[in-house]
């Protein structure tokens, strides 16, 4: 057990999927926040491979949780708490900042806090914006998650559907995959659908058979496919980019027709967006206008913020200290992959 300290610095790890990321706060306020990408090694396979992920935070997060400190201007022995991701992601790849953060905290005798990682993305909002107003309304949009949150109060998380299949970013990925356009697929599909006529190729939003507000893009990803194949799309074909600007316009329709029944429904106050997909300009631009509409405010991270990172699991885990939550140094903290 530790004893209850007034605490000033906070260390966070994050290392959930193929980002290493280390972060130091003062006091709550992000001074480093160090983010190294696996992209160049995942980019020949077309997406992450669970054991070259871990491999690769093994050879990095003592060099990135130094660097870390060293930016911000910091000595580990100031460090008063620890924060790590917990979970949900790649189980190999949590064990690593998991353990590497038990580690440093059992040698200072300092409390570990364990951070959910789709928590953590919806905080990314607060940390620019930290007068977000109370009931919100929260998509969260990534490679791996697609889910809607109601948020009534600081630090709770009301889940009200998610992905029954592939995740909204999942499903860009492999549309690019199949293509050969590259890795990440969701990056690269923005790039070249610039310009693209969003009405040429016409899909349907996927309808769910049960009312409520899961996910569902499996059936998106087929009907794309099929239009691939029916019109020989490659990567030089003049109507890539329309192909392109099409299916990206259909999978953000899909995501806002939900958010926009949820408003009927919950009659939130604010709205937020997060998650490595909500980088994507027309999502964000959709999202951003649909809360015009309802007369709402909208808080979306700035880019940096939305991608995986340690910033948002340690202002988090600062929030839960400043919240009163219990602080322990609980070395059988477990990392769980869903």
């Amino acid at each position: 057990m530790v004893e209850k300290i007034e605490a000033r610095w906070l260390l966070a790890i994050e290392t959930s999927c193929d980002e290493t990321s280390a972060a130091v706060l003062d006091r709550g306020q992000i001074k480093s926040n160090v983010i190294l990408s696996q992209d160049e090694i995942h980019a020949p396979y077309g997406g992450v491979v669970p054991e070259l992920a871990s491999r690769q935070h093994l050879k990095s997060i003592d060099y990135i949780v130094n660097e870390s400190l060293e930016r911000a201007g910091v000595k580990v022995q100031t460090i008063d708490l620890y924060a790590v991701t917990q979970g949900p992601g790649l189980i190999g790849s949590l064990l690593v900042g998991l353990t590497f953060a038990k580690g440093l905290a059992y040698y200072f005798n300092r409390p570990l806090i364990g951070v959910d990682h789709l928590e953590a993305h919806l905080e990314a909002a607060f940390i620019e914006n930290p007068d977000v107003e109370f009931p919100a309304l929260a998509l969260l949009v990534s490679g791996g998650h697609t889910s809607l949150y109601f948020l009534e109060k600081p630090l709770s998380y009301r889940l009200l559907g998610k992905t029954r299949d592939d995740a909204a970013g999942e499903c860009l990925d492999k549309i690019a995959k199949f293509l050969d356009l590259g890795y990440p697929g969701g990056p690269v599909i923005e790039k070249l659908a610039r310009g693209g006529s969003s009405q040429r190729f016409h899909f349907s939003v996927p309808k769910m058979k049960k009312p409520g507000y899961d996910f569902s893009f499996s059936g998106l990803k087929t009907a794309a496919l099929k239009v691939i194949r029916e019109n020989g799309l490659k990567r030089d074909h003049p109507a890539l980019s329309d192909f392109l600007a099409s299916f990206e316009e259909i999978v953000v329709r899909s995501l806002l027709e939900k958010v926009t029944q949820a408003i009927i429904e919950f009659k939130p106050v604010a709205l937020i967006l997060g998650g490595g997909v909500a980088r994507n300009g027309r999502l964000r631009t959709g999202f951003t206008r649909l809360a015009a509409e309802n007369n709402l405010p909208a808080y979306i991270p700035s880019p940096r913020l939305c991608t995986d990172n340690a910033g948002m699991v340690g202002a988090l885990a600062w929030k839960k200290y400043r919240w009163g939550e219990p602080l322990r140094l609980d070395l059988g903290l477990d990392a769980y992959p869903r």
